[in-house]
Formats: structure tokens, sequence, C-alpha cells
């Protein structure tokens, strides 16, 4: 099953044009760079930060969980 799906894209990759090889990579490129920046920015450890051991960040989550509508 996952042979065939491979050899699905790496021929359709295979016998692309250039140009739709190279809009491919600069797609996937764009958005590896996306997601990590978000990851970076917008997404803190929050709870790494804030609290050392375990049982005090899953009493923040229980605590977020239940208080919050």
């Amino acid at each position: 099953m996952l042979r065939r799906a491979w050899m699905l894209y790496y021929d359709g990759l295979r016998n692309m044009p250039r140009w739709a090889r190279i809009l491919c990579i600069i797609i996937v490129c764009k958005l590896l760079i996306m997601f990590l920046v978000l990851k970076l920015c917008f997404m803190p450890n929050y709870l790494n930060t804030h609290y050392t051991t375990d049982e005090e960040k899953s009493n923040h989550v229980l605590n977020e969980l239940i208080t919050k509508p």
C-alpha cells in the first residue's frame, strides 16, 4: 500500500515539467517557513515556562478546562 502511494508521487513528480517541479518546491518551502514562524511566534510553550512539575502543569490544564466556558 505504501509502496503504491510512493510510486504514484514519484512517477507524478518525475513526469512533471521543470517549471511545475520548481513551483512545487517553492510552495513546500513557503509552507515550511510559514509553519515554523507561526509555531515559534504564536504558540509558545506556556506550561514549561510557567510551571516546573507535571502536577502543577496538570492542575493548571484541569482548572482551565473546568473554568472556561
